[in-house]
């Protein structure tokens, strides 16, 4: 009874406190209800935003995650997205022939028929006249097939960590047939394995579950990394991306440092920086196909001599794991 007569009483109490107001004492409650219905609403918005940073070494596969969650969460690419992207896949394809060919000279590799000379002089003609991005005529394309598979080539291609070649390189020229046609359309799968230098800060914005995501990729080449750090102190979470297959591959802006340490370098710099100390980070390893098939022909000790385990996917990538983990100075990540 008590408590029923005070919900009652209370109300009524409010009303002859608020009458006794003056004009001026009752628009500066006004505005200051108003103000904290903001607030609130803004704290629930705030609630529901999740802000992702994409981090990682150059070559490391941030913008294919990138481009991975465009499919999955924002229905993936329309036509003229697919439209775009064939001329990448042009110029992805010729690039990586032409890289592996200025590469045998480097390397003394010679091919394994002097008619190769010719079809190589017409790739690298195609890339002087910028028109890398064009279709293939049927001629470049007859001898980008017969390049492509000359045991020279071959060769020099497996020779690959001595220089800088695009991953997706084997996977494109093993398409060539595909590729080379009038009326070729890059596939999904195709436009994930195209490579394009992020420069700059690439976004993408969806809904998941209710959350609203803000993804961001940045610059991974040492130029880009002073953008990074005093734009992103308040995100939610760092995704540090390691490319596992580049432990014995070198940077491209330098072409000494060993991609793998640079990683290195670069976690321990980002997980122990000031700006986040209360960030969420979590180290994603990638590229592990790639790794698994090279591991069996390329010793980790290129990368840790100090490395006395087998050269197997499983036991090698623990131990790449345990080296990034220890970098980690912090008891609360």
């Amino acid at each position: 009874m008590i408590t029923f007569l005070r919900k009652r009483l209370l109300p009524s109490k409010m009303g002859l406190c608020a009458s006794g107001m003056s004009s001026e004492e009752r628009e500066a409650m006004e505005r200051s209800k108003a103000l904290d219905k903001q607030l609130k609403e803004d704290a629930e918005r705030a609630a529901k935003d999740v802000k992702l940073l994409l981090l990682g070494a150059g070559e490391s596969g941030k913008s294919t995650i990138l481009k991975q969650m465009k499919i999955i969460h924002m229905d993936g690419y329309s036509k003229e997205d697919f439209e775009q992207y064939r001329e990448v896949v042009y110029s992805n394809t010729i690039q990586s022939l032409a890289t592996i060919i200025r590469a045998m000279e480097t390397l003394n590799i010679q091919f394994s028929s002097v008619d190769r000379e010719r079809d190589a002089a017409m790739v690298l003609d195609k890339i002087s006249r910028m028109a890398d991005t064009e279709p293939f005529e049927s001629e470049l394309l007859d001898a980008m097939k017969k390049l492509w598979v000359d045991n020279g080539v071959q060769q020099c291609f497996g020779r690959s960590n001595e220089y800088q070649l695009n991953d997706s390189a084997k996977y494109f020229l093993d398409k060539l047939d595909e590729i080379g046609r009038t009326d070729y359309l890059p596939s999904t799968q195709d436009i994930l394995r195209t490579r394009v230098k992020t420069t700059g800060i690439v976004e993408i914005n969806f809904t998941f579950k209710d959350l609203n995501f803000r993804v961001f990729d940045v610059g991974g080449q040492r130029s880009e990394r002073k953008k990074w750090i005093h734009c992103f102190e308040d995100v939610t979470a760092i995704i540090f991306i390691v490319a596992l297959s580049e432990y014995d591959q070198v940077l491209v802006e330098d072409e000494t440092t060993n991609r793998m340490h640079e990683s290195l370098r670069l976690f321990d710099s980002i997980c122990n920086n000031k700006w986040f100390v209360n960030t969420s980070i979590i180290l994603f390893l990638n590229k592990k196909d790639l790794f698994a098939e090279k591991i069996t022909r390329s010793s980790l000790r290129k990368c840790f001599p100090e490395y006395q385990g087998k050269d197997e996917y499983t036991e090698a990538s623990e131990y790449i794991q345990a080296q990034f983990v220890a970098q980690n100075k912090s008891e609360q990540k």
